[in-house]
């Protein structure tokens, strides 16, 4: 990136520019001052802390150029717009105009980060590729993630997540995207969107800045997406395991680190990707899918799909330092996603004893606890050896479990957690295989790093 004050007053038309701005270069677009490097823009947010107080450290560091929704010295050298943050939303929109690679937007209650990392691999095979950086997928993220694409990428793959109604047609308007997708509707937030359809709605945002030439992908299994794609101008295709869609996948072989599968799309071509479960080959198909409608050959989507780098946190097996085996899925859950990850686990083949243990999925609303009850049809003592729960949400599914379990089940408080621990540190051995699960607010992460240490 390299940007003049010339451009950058087209792109955000500040109301004033301080004396200080002379002929400045961006190189960079910051709104941390960790970040800061060289010529960087320092753009200020308001959060925890307004950072307007972080100026003067941001210009010690090297920023050039300084966004500030007040005037500041004359000294300094500054844009002053009415909103921080929207100036930010419009430089990334204005860039974005600038670069003109195909965009890719991929949303869900559940597996949007997993299948954007699939879908980048598939793209990088054949295009300059870059794809949202972490969990970088909000109002702030999204327009940062495209401040930081280089001016060369061809295709650019936006995860883009939310809580609320209406933040997703945020993040739309801002990509624009040429193609997108739509992973799974889950449970995920239904305590602020009040129920699936609500949740539906919401991701259905995603064609809000779509042209009516885009094509949008979701799930041939879910009938609210189906009712709600009715009346759009846009094209729309389906996926789906072992089901009539666009393109339908078949399990070939599953292991705990692999899963081979062929598609109705490629019926000579066998894909196989890194990680485990049906869950995982769903969204491989929308990575195959999108691949060939920007003209990636089979055999470089196979190739791609192969090997794909998964984000950290995202269902990952981890190995102590004496090899105990840690099936760790720590960042986010839901009940459809648990649900799924709890099955493929359940029909692994294993030499040692497997062990479960499941934190609170947060915002749930008033259907948490029939939630949390409805895992226990997914738990089965005659796969499970052990069962370990955490936090207060997940005492209903205790209730439900012990008859079948027994000793063979546990529950502990959310003031608990260091018992939680010394309790499964003390169990499990090294030939067993450990599944982990539970919303990131329950830091079960803790637990996955005293396991490690095993």
């Amino acid at each position: 990136m390299e940007l003049t004050l010339k451009q950058l007053t087209e792109a955000i038309q500040p109301m004033s520019v301080s004396k200080a701005c002379h002929k400045h270069i961006v190189n960079s677009v910051e709104f941390d001052t960790r970040h800061i490097v060289k010529n960087s823009l320092f753009v200020p947010l308001k959060g925890e802390r307004d950072g307007h107080d972080f100026i003067d450290q941001a210009l010690t560091q090297g920023a050039s150029l300084v966004l500030t929704d007040r005037p500041l010295a004359e000294d300094i050298p500054f844009l002053q717009v009415r909103d921080t943050l929207e100036a930010l939303q419009q430089l990334a929109k204005w860039y974005l105009k600038q670069v003109q690679p195909k965009v890719v937007a991929i949303t869900g209650s559940n597996g949007k980060t997993t299948t954007k990392d699939m879908t980048a691999a598939v793209m990088a095979t054949t295009y300059q590729t870059y794809k949202t950086q972490g969990n970088y997928n909000n109002h702030i993220g999204l327009p940062y993630t495209i401040l930081h694409m280089p001016s060369d990428t061809e295709v650019l793959v936006l995860e883009m997540g939310m809580d609320h109604k209406g933040e997703i047609e945020v993040l739309s308007l801002i990509g624009e995207p040429d193609l997108a997708a739509i992973t799974l509707i889950g449970e995920s937030h239904i305590e602020y969107l009040g129920s699936r359809m609500g949740i539906a709605e919401a991701k259905m945002e995603i064609i809000s800045g779509m042209s009516s030439e885009g094509i949008l992908v979701i799930p041939n299994d879910e009938p609210l997406l189906k009712e709600l794609i009715m009346d759009i101008e846009q094209t729309v295709e389906t996926f789906g395991v072992d089901s009539e869609a666009t393109i339908s996948g078949s399990i070939e072989t599953m292991s705990k680190t692999q899963t081979t599968f062929t598609t109705s799309l490629f019926p000579d071509v066998a894909f196989t990707i890194p990680v485990l479960g049906s869950y995982n080959v769903r969204n491989a198909l929308i990575a195959v899918l999108l691949g060939h409608h920007l003209q990636v050959e089979p055999k470089k989507i196979q190739s791609g799909l192969a090997t794909f780098a998964l984000t950290k946190n995202r269902t990952e097996w981890l190995e102590s330092k004496n090899g105990l085996a840690i099936l760790s899925d720590v960042y986010n859950a839901n009940p459809t996603a648990t649900r799924l990850v709890l099955d493929a686990f359940s029909q692994l083949d294993v030499s040692g004893r497997k062990i479960v243990i499941l934190g609170d999925m947060l915002e749930l609303g008033k259907e948490s606890s029939v939630m949390h009850e409805g895992l226990s049809e997914h738990i089965s003592p005659e796969q499970i050896d052990q069962v370990f729960l955490y936090g207060p949400e997940m005492l209903v599914l205790y209730q439900s479990l012990k008859p079948m379990f027994g000793n063979n089940i546990s529950w502990y408080d959310i003031e608990q957690k260091e018992t939680l621990i010394d309790n499964v540190c003390q169990y499990v051995t090294i030939e067993d295989t450990v599944f982990l699960k539970g919303s990131n607010g329950m830091k079960l992460i803790d637990v996955v790093s005293k396991l490690l240490e095993v």
